[in-house]
C-alpha cells in the first residue's frame, strides 16, 4: 500500500513539475519575444544604444527606472504621456540591448543620451524620468542645459544618504540585484510572492491593500515587464553602485517638477526634498501615500501634472 501511495505521489510531483515548467517556458518565450525585434540598436562611442520612438508632437526623452528598459519606458509613456508627444525611450546601460561597460558612470549615460539625440536630429527635449532613471536624467540636464526644455522626476533617486532608512533601501536594491541574475527565480517570486515583491518595490502593506483592480493590473504589468530579468541584470547592478549626482544638481537650469510620495521605501522622500531645495526654482508635489508605486496609485494626477509641465515650458524654451 505504501509503495502505491509513494508511486502516486511521485507521479503527482512529476506532473506538477512538468506543468510548472511548461508555464515558465511559455511565459519566458513571451517575455523574450516582447523585447526582441521591437527596438533600434545604434552603435556609439559609449557602446550600443537601444531605443524605440513613437507618437508625434513635442520631443520627450523618457528615462526608465531600475529593472526596466525601452519597454518600461513605453509603459511610462502609456501611463503618463500618451501619443500627443514624440517620445524616445532608450534602454539605459546594461538593460536589454544597450551595452554595459565596466567603470561606466551616470555621466557617461547622459553623454549617450546626447549622442542619441544628435543622431536623431533632435536639438532639445523635455525629459521625464522614473525612479533610478533620475540620476542620469539629472546629469543630462546638468551637462546639456541648452538641450532640456523641462525636467520631470517621478519617484526618482537623486542623492546618497547614510541614514538607517537609506541603508534599508540599499539592502532592497541589493536584493533586486541578486534576484535579477536568474530568470526562474524572479518568475517564481512573481507567481508565489507578489505582495512581498511589491513591498520590495517600495510600497508598504497599506498601499498594496488599497490598490484598485485597475491599479493592481498596472502594477502587475510593471512587474511582468521586468521579465526577462537576466537581460537587465547588468543594468540593475550598475544602478546599485554608480555614484549619485548629489550637489551637482544645483547647476540645473531647466524648469523641474518633482513628484514623490512621502511613504516611498525604495527611493526615499529625502531625494525629493534634496532636489527641491537644491535645483533653482524646482517645484515639489508631495503625496501622502503611494510609495514607489506612486505613478500607479495617483495616475490621473501624475498624468495631468506631467503633461502640463511639459507643455507650459515649451514656448519659453523655444
Amino acid at each position: 500500500m505504501s509503495k502505491r501511495i509513494l508511486s502516486w505521489v511521485a507521479i503527482g510531483l512529476i506532473l506538477t513539475i512538468a506543468l510548472v515548467s511548461a508555464v515558465y517556458f511559455w511565459d519566458m518565450s513571451g517575455a523574450y519575444g516582447r523585447v526582441s525585434g521591437k527596438s533600434t540598436v545604434m552603435p556609439s562611442p559609449y557602446g550600443d544604444i537601444e531605443f524605440t520612438q513613437g507618437g508625434s508632437g513635442p520631443d520627450v526623452l523618457v528615462i526608465h527606472g531600475s529593472g526596466g528598459g525601452f519597454d518600461q519606458g513605453e509603459l511610462l509613456v502609456r501611463t503618463v504621456l500618451g501619443d500627443q508627444f514624440h517620445w524616445i525611450t532608450p534602454s539605459r546601460f546594461g538593460y536589454l540591448g544597450s551595452t554595459f561597460n565596466q567603470n561606466a558612470t551616470f555621466d557617461d549615460q547622459a553623454h549617450a543620451y546626447a549622442y542619441l539625440l544628435d543622431q536623431l536630429g533632435i536639438e532639445k527635449v523635455a525629459v521625464v524620468a522614473l525612479s533610478h532613471g533620475g540620476p542620469s536624467a539629472l546629469l543630462f540636464a546638468v551637462l546639456y542645459p541648452e538641450r532640456v526644455s523641462s525636467l520631470t522626476l517621478i519617484s526618482c533617486g537623486v542623492a546618497s544618504s547614510a541614514t538607517q532608512e537609506q541603508v534599508e533601501a540599499n539592502q532592497k536594491g541589493g536584493m533586486w540585484v541578486t534576484i535579477f541574475k536568474y530568470d526562474p527565480l524572479y518568475w517564481a517570486i512573481t507567481k508565489l510572492f507578489m505582495g512581498q515583491l511589491m513591498e520590495l518595490m517600495g510600497a508598504n502593506q497599506a498601499v498594496i491593500a488599497n490598490l484598485t483592480t485597475g491599479q493592481r493590473e498596472l502594477a502587475g504589468q510593471v512587474i511582468d515587464y521586468m521579465n526577462p530579468v537576466s537581460l537587465r541584470s547588468d543594468g540593475a547592478a550598475f544602478d546599485n553602485q554608480a555614484a549619485m549626482p548629489n550637489e551637482r544638481i544645483a547647476a540645473i537650469k531647466a524648469p523641474t517638477l518633482i513628484l514623490h510620495a512621502t511613504d516611498d521605501t525604495l527611493q526615499l522622500y529625502h531625494n525629493a526634498e534634496f532636489a527641491a531645495s537644491t535645483i533653482p526654482g524646482a517645484e515639489l508635489v508631495s503625496f501622502d501615500r503611494g510609495g514607489h508605486l506612486l505613478m500607479i496609485v495617483e495616475q490621473p494626477t501624475i498624468r495631468t501634472a506631467v503633461q502640463k509641465h511639459i507643455l507650459d515650458h515649451l514656448a519659453a524654451s523655444s
